[in-house]
């Protein structure tokens, strides 16, 4: 604000910046606040060549902080603290604890010397002094005759070839995970410490005549091995004849090559930085570059920046108490700082004249630091919350899912992205076919790999890594799979096979074909490559591939024509029931209906069958696959892999009610219609069981929504079908292919924007790494008519935006 600082409610502990806190008085009462300021004070060479001190203002905007590194030896701080009462803005400079009385002076007190919840965040942002480990002095290393070699390393139970650590006790080189160093893994070398005990581990690739990084499983958590030469002597590895490296391979192994990693960040290219409006970093709160990547995208669309900064006086006016809790708020904040351009200024000519007399070239740190908003968005959320890496579609789907339960104003921004997919499933035997809907808001485009244009090459660089491999070589230089993008687009829209089809035209279990069709297109198209597959050994990799995206894109050919002249529809019977002769037989209708009701949101038992093959528990496969939204068994094994230590893990699956309907799924549950109207993806599953609607919407009007419940009144209402209201007019979505229509929610359906299949690409997220849960994403935006890269905080021209080696990929529609 205009004086720097931020205001703190004494009563509430919230803080406000002074063009918030006068609203805040007016609307509580009340009246005293703890103002607080931090001076800056930046050490500049003197005359005698020491330092002096030059003061400035550390101007504070709730976490729109700029990202100086206010922790180098360049800084130190001047803090400031008074009581400001209100409406006279009368001020008390503190410590003083003669006109204050006590109760305000120990709440002062106590504010002042609570510790930061941004410092808890990001743990990263000190160093604290690493301890010798106990085990140092007594390790007890195994005459096994292990010796390691100066490179070519690979975990011992899987192949990769990063994160790796060496047991000091045996000799073994497995893999870590990401809570060593936020690098990639299976988790071996933990594994393997829990079977065996041994304690310590030396990251391969750290090891330097200095040191190496040591880790002891035992006390958890990095340590010093004062022996770490003694101890990795045994094992035939000499420190003093060690270089750090990235990949475990000595610099003189090291071939100049191009990896995925160096062409996604464009590395090598001296980039323009970009400034102003829309060209704002973000940083990367350890592994936050999932979600920066994301909202850069997200804030580039017209329709997202009019809803939230458009709105931003409107929401921040209506706020609640506590604006931390409040969507819509945090969303409209964090618009505004990368909208705004106050955080993304280019460098004083001073400062640049500065760097070089000095002969050095400080970075900018513009950019914001979303923790308040990810300490939202994520809260509750088992991934999210985590300081882990995540799927940048997983975190996609997750926002979209809180945009539609928090509407903001009469505009829904997530339309852009909704749109109908149109089912067509054929029973093989009889030939009858039927169509069904549902909401989608990402296509997900399959690689064939099998269309790999230079499959000679790619058979000859295999056979030279597995020499190399065999050889202890470094690995020949990659050969990337080109796969054209007709033949992915051709994959997905082929017909797939239905496991497990019963036909109810033949009454009987069949085989069953189901074709995929678009019911209408979007404004705005997004296309996530499935990259991310399972290898024959079971381990979770990724599909290293090339895929000719196109600038320009019409997808017109996949409308889908509903019934066609000559198609006769299945039958709408259900399975047959058999309910024995019991007592008990309403409790066993319930039961059945509940389980009819998994059935209804088709968990795929494919999937399911894949993950219990593994060893998994049958329970916690069907667990992992619904709550992953069907997304396959790639996906359903990272959820698996991340709670498989809860206590309910294998226990059967417990359907929770609609509005706590996991928000992972691609087609997750949409918001409920107007004038209360129960949703419609409820309404529908209930009817499938075979009761009229309007008994279905009475149950689910009678207990807020609820699925269990509502088929419990049912059960226990045999009268209420008689007395029921009307059942309701469905609505008729006309479909326009030329012009935009906008279908406005009602009782029956979602709202959707359709219109023509055309479409042009404006933006890309990119990873880099093996897996969904490493690695590290970038966001590439063309605007003004050249590409931008946005790396975390670093935002540049794009010179070779590598477009065929995206992940996520957003089109938006060409007007007709």
């Amino acid at each position: 604000d205009s004086e720097g600082g931020l205001y703190v409610c004494m009563n509430t502990f919230l803080g406000f910046g002074r063009e918030h806190i006068e609203r805040h008085y007016r609307k509580t009462g009340q009246c005293v606040y703890l103002h607080l300021k931090r001076h800056v004070i930046e050490k500049v060479p003197g005359a005698s060549g020491g330092a002096l001190p030059k003061r400035r203002n550390a101007k504070l905007f709730l976490d729109l902080e700029t990202n100086s590194d206010l922790n180098s030896d360049d800084f130190e701080y001047e803090d400031e603290a008074k009581l400001v009462i209100f409406p006279d803005h009368y001020e008390i400079a503190l410590p003083n604890i003669e006109e204050l009385p006590a109760l305000v002076t120990i709440a002062c007190d106590a504010f002042l010397s609570a510790k930061s919840p941004y410092r808890k965040q990001d743990p990263d942002s000190w160093e604290e002094e690493l301890q010798a480990s106990k085990h140092a002095k007594t390790l007890v290393q195994l005459d096994n005759g292990v010796r390691i070699p100066p490179s070519g390393w690979k975990c011992a139970k899987c192949d990769l070839r990063e994160n790796l650590w060496l047991n000091l006790t045996d000799g073994s080189v497995l893999c870590g995970k990401w809570f060593f160093d936020g690098s990639g893994g299976n988790g071996h070398a933990m594994e393997h410490y829990k079977e065996t005990g041994y304690p310590l581990a030396v990251k391969l690739g750290t090891i330097t005549p200095d040191g190496a990084d040591v880790y002891s499983f035992d006390e958890e958590e990095p340590v010093l091995d004062p022996h770490i030469a003694k101890h990795l002597a045994h094992f035939g590895i000499d420190m003093l004849q060690m270089q750090v490296t990235e990949n475990g391979l000595r610099d003189n192994d090291l071939k100049p090559r191009v990896s995925e990693w160096e062409v996604i960040q464009e590395a090598g290219v001296k980039l323009k930085p970009m400034y102003g409006p829309g060209y704002t970093g973000m940083k990367n709160l350890g592994n936050s570059c999932y979600l920066n990547a994301v909202m850069q995208a997200i804030f580039s669309i017209p329709e997202f920046q009019r809803a939230y900064v458009g709105n931003l006086p409107r929401i921040f006016d209506y706020s609640p108490l506590d604006p931390t809790q409040d969507f819509n708020t945090q969303m409209a904040k964090l618009g505004h700082g990368l909208l705004s351009g106050q955080y993304s200024k280019p460098p004083m000519k001073s400062e640049l004249i500065e760097q070089v007399m000095k002969e050095e070239h400080k970075p900018q740190h513009n950019g914001i630091s979303p923790r308040m908003f990810k300490a939202f968005i994520s809260k509750g959320h088992p991934e999210f919350s985590s300081n882990r890496q995540q799927d940048a579609q997983e975190f996609f789907l997750h926002l979209i899912n809180l945009v539609e339960r928090n509407p903001v104003g009469s505009e829904n921004p997530s339309d852009v992205f909704r749109f109908l997919v149109e089912e067509r499933t054929q029973c093989c035997q009889s030939r009858k076919v039927r169509y069904t809907e549902r909401v989608d808001y990402i296509m997900q485009l399959p690689v064939a790999m099998e269309a790999a244009t230079n499959k000679d090459e790619l058979i000859a660089y295999e056979l030279k890594r597995q020499e190399a491999e065999a050889a202890r070589r470094p690995p020949p230089e990659l050969v990337r799979a080109k796969i054209p993008f007709r033949a992915c687009l051709q994959a997905f829209s082929e017909p797939s096979n239905v496991e497990d089809f019963w036909s109810s035209a033949l009454q009987a279990k069949s085989a069953g074909v189901k074709t995929s069709r678009f019911a209408s297109f979007p404004e705005y198209l997004v296309v996530q490559i499935k990259k991310f597959t399972f290898g024959l050994d079971w381990i979770p990799k990724k599909l290293d591939v090339s895929i000719d995206m196109p600038d320009f894109l019409d997808i017109s050919h996949l409308r889908a024509r509903g019934l066609q002249p000559g198609e006769e529809e299945l039958p709408d019977i259900a399975p047959p029931i058999v309910i024995p002769d019991d007592p008990k037989v309403g409790e066993m209708r319930l039961l059945y209906f509940r389980r009819s009701f998994l059935l209804a949101l088709d968990i795929d038992e494919s999937s399911v069958m894949q993950l219990a093959e593994m060893g998994f528990p049958l329970e916690a496969c069907r667990k992992a696959v619904y709550y992953t939204g069907n997304l396959g068994a790639e996906v359903a094994f990272n959820w698996i892999i991340a709670h498989m230590e809860e206590p309910d893990f294998a226990e059967p699956l417990s359907v929770p009610a609609f509005g706590e309907v996991a928000s992972s799924g691609a087609a997750a549950f949409g918001a409920a219609g107007l004038d209360n109207q129960p949703p419609e993806e409820i309404v529908a599953i209930i009817i499938s069981m075979g009761f009229q609607r309007n008994l279905v919407i009475q149950a689910l009007k009678a207990t807020n929504n609820n699925l269990e419940r509502a088929l419990e009144w049912i059960f226990s209402h045999p009268e209420a079908e008689e007395e029921s209201e009307p059942a309701l007019d469905t609505m008729n979505v006309e479909n326009n292919a030329n012009a935009n229509v906008l279908a406005e929610t009602g009782p029956q359906g979602p709202r959707i924007k359709d219109g023509s299949g055309r479409y042009e690409l404006f933006g890309f997220i990119s990873h880099m790494g093996t897996s969904t849960m490493s690695g590290h994403y970038v966001c590439h935006l063309k605007k003004e008519g050249r590409w931008v890269i946005y790396n975390d905080l670093r935002v540049c021209a794009s010179e070779r935006p590598p477009k065929d080696l995206g992940y996520i990929y957003f089109y938006h529609r060409i007007p007709s």
